[in-house]
């Protein structure tokens, strides 16, 4: 076992100043991911700087009506909050639909975000891996993938991205903010994580040596009538194989407002942009879902054994839309 050195922090600037000293170290929230990765040999980090006590664990309303979490808030807090589940319903189903209730208790908002996936050959040291070790390959593409991406990859990966959180977080246009020794940034999710492209083992666009602080999701009023359904292959704690974070404003039958962001089928929370298209300002029915799934799906490349998950998210566009739809009616 590699011997690491260990810091406890309570600001901002004491951190990034510690993980300053070491290119090799980490900061540290929940550890719900981070430390299953350094018992697999994948994460080998000098210096682990623990960031949970610092004073990044609120939730509340910004002068424009939307809302801004902390970095720390727990997925437990943030799921239970009552602001949360009224004005942001689909997040906090999210939440609560990933991992389990011991974990959701540790793990934090940034950590989530930062989450790596759990293909196979990522936590296998005796697999090559391209997200691991650059230009060693991609075994999954003839090997198992029946949980793989089937939008967005590459020659070079073909991995998913794991978290429930950021698929709805990519619905509602969320703002990550960061700090860095230089100041502060701002990324909105859909440049936070880049595409996959030839360097899967680029996985977000942080600067080096960033720390989140925090996510703001914009007013909107549409996000008040949304919805997260996820697809696993057990009814218990298990990662999706499919899943849509989707929200909807039908006005005398007409879609005036969607929001589609599809998760487990690419390497980062998939915001499906041209159904939206195809949907606003046309009939709320389940021929118009079908039809905006299939033009976002147009684009799906899929491998032998995940083909299933075209199907599996026409499906799930269409039984979402149309609940969300008849509510609605209601």
């Amino acid at each position: 076992m590699r011997k690491y050195g260990y810091e406890r922090v309570h600001d901002v600037s004491g951190a990034l100043a510690l993980l300053g000293t070491d290119p090799e170290a980490r900061f540290l929230g929940g550890g719900t991911n981070l430390v299953d990765l350094m018992k697999a040999g994948v994460e080998r980090p000098a210096l682990l700087v623990d960031v949970q006590e610092l004073p990044l664990d609120t939730i509340e309303f910004t002068p424009e009506g939307g809302l801004r979490i902390g970095a720390t808030v727990t997925n437990s807090d943030l799921a239970a909050h009552a602001e949360v589940r009224r004005h942001y319903p689909a997040l906090a189903q999210a939440l609560l639909a990933g991992a389990s209730g011991q974990l959701r208790n540790m793990a934090t908002v940034g950590g989530n975000l930062l989450q790596r996936t759990r293909c196979g050959y990522f936590s296998d040291l005796a697999k090559p891996c391209n997200k691991r070790v650059p230009g060693s390959g991609c075994p999954a593409i003839t090997g198992e993938h029946h949980n793989h991406a089937i939008l967005g990859a590459s020659e070079h990966c073909v991995a998913t991205h794991p978290s429930d959180m950021a698929v709805a977080l990519a619905a509602f246009d969320a703002v990550i903010s960061y700090e860095t020794a230089g100041g502060p940034g701002e990324l909105p999710i859909s440049e936070f994580y880049p595409p996959v492209g030839a360097t899967p083992h680029i996985e977000t666009a942080l600067p080096p040596g960033a720390l989140i602080t925090g996510v703001t999701l914009p007013p909107a009023a549409v996000a008040g009538h949304s919805r997260y359904r996820k697809v696993r292959e057990r009814a218990s704690y298990a990662f999706a194989v499919g899943s849509i974070a989707a929200a909807l404003d039908v006005r005398d039958g007409t879609v005036a407002e969607v929001r589609l962001a599809f998760g487990a089928v690419a390497s980062r929370p998939w915001r499906a942009r041209a159904a939206e298209r195809a949907l606003t300002g046309g009939p709320a029915t389940a021929e118009a879902y079908a039809a905006a799934a299939d033009a976002e799906l147009a684009a799906a490349e899929a491998l032998p054994e995940n083909g299933y998950k075209v199907t599996l998210t026409r499906n799930l566009v269409v039984a979402v839309l149309s609940e969300l739809a008849e509510e609605a009616a209601r």
